[in-house]
């Protein structure tokens, strides 16, 4: 009889575990599909509206200036912790529109890698360049 039971809990143990393991992955499945549909619906509405920010730039943690694009003008924005302050008015002429149309989207991961590959051969030239320096200052 007790070999019956302890037979019995462990089968009982194991049925729990796989349910717990199938209610698991449903639910990440769910998550993953929920932001996907978010993620489309959220596009969409951008796609239709007049206003585009066109490039970002990061001042500090919480000071960036952004160029937006409102209908057919462009505008300079400085955005802050608290406040957003219109700077300027730009022509088309002044811009570079290519750089600025093109988004990472657009972008094959190959070009990706090699500006990001690019930029490490700079930063592991310049710590070789600082090594050097201070090797021959001994």
């Amino acid at each position: 009889m007790f070999l019956l039971m302890t037979g019995y809990s462990r089968l009982s143990s194991f049925a729990q575990l796989i349910t717990l393991v199938v209610i698991f992955v449903f639910v990440l499945l769910l998550t993953y599909v929920s932001t996907r549909w978010m993620a489309k619906l959220q596009k969409n509405q951008h796609k239709c509206s007049n206003i585009q920010v066109m490039e970002t730039f990061r001042i500090s943690n919480t000071k960036y200036i952004q160029i937006l694009k409102i209908g057919a003008k462009y505008i300079v924005i400085a955005v802050c912790k608290e406040n957003v302050t219109f700077l300027t008015e730009l022509k088309e002429e002044e811009l570079d529109i290519e750089h600025l149309t093109r988004s990472m989207s657009e972008l094959t991961f190959q070009e990706v890698f090699q500006k990001v590959k690019g930029v490490q051969k700079l930063f592991d030239k310049s710590k070789e360049s600082e090594e050097n320096e201070n090797n021959e200052e001994k």
